[in-house]
């Protein structure tokens, strides 16, 4: 054997061996618990799990995502408004289904492939281009509702104040 690769052999076993490196734990009489890297007597190897990594986004990309928002933002400001036309806030009805029947409406009306989605105590449960929105069974008590107007993507562009109502349902104990 080259007296040159038993050095390298060497050297690269060195350099592997912190790559590999332990950690111990220890508790000493008094319950207190310590790390090292280092063995000490009464010490227990601990298993490292791997670290995890995270590769950021390229600045390319970043800056193509604040595009992206920027249009919507214009988008969204194409409406100056969107709202509940019913339930009014803070109405309380009876629904024996429990199915409610949003109406909403914006200002200006919806541009074409945009729609109306209303959202239920944080949940989007349905979208309509006609402005109106049927739930069913929604249980009772009291909820908070939203509307968004989204674009073809999903996305929403403009969201209107909540509005909170209470359904009143009959029970099997009334």
């Amino acid at each position: 054997m080259n007296p040159k690769s038993g050095l390298v052999a060497g050297l690269l076993f060195v350099l592997a061996v912190p790559a590999s490196a332990e950690v111990y734990r220890n508790v000493d009489a008094y319950g207190n618990v310590t790390f090292s890297d280092e063995p000490s007597e009464g010490a227990e190897a601990v298993e490292v799990k791997p670290v995890t990594t995270i590769t950021l986004p390229k600045p390319e990309v970043v800056q193509e995502t604040e595009k992206l928002r920027e249009e919507v933002q214009r988008e969204g400001a194409a409406y100056e408004n969107v709202s509940f036309v019913y339930p009014d806030n803070n109405q309380a009805f009876y629904s024996g289904s429990g199915d409610i029947q949003f109406e909403v409406t914006s200002t200006p009306g919806l541009q074409p492939g945009h729609k109306y989605e209303v959202t239920l105590d944080g949940q989007p449960v349905g979208q309509s281009a006609s402005g109106t929105v049927t739930v069913s069974n929604v249980f009772r008590g009291t909820h908070k509702a939203r509307v968004h107007i989204v674009d073809e993507d999903g996305v929403q562009v403009k969201t209107g104040p909540s509005i909170s109502f209470t359904v009143h349902r009959p029970s099997v104990a009334n």
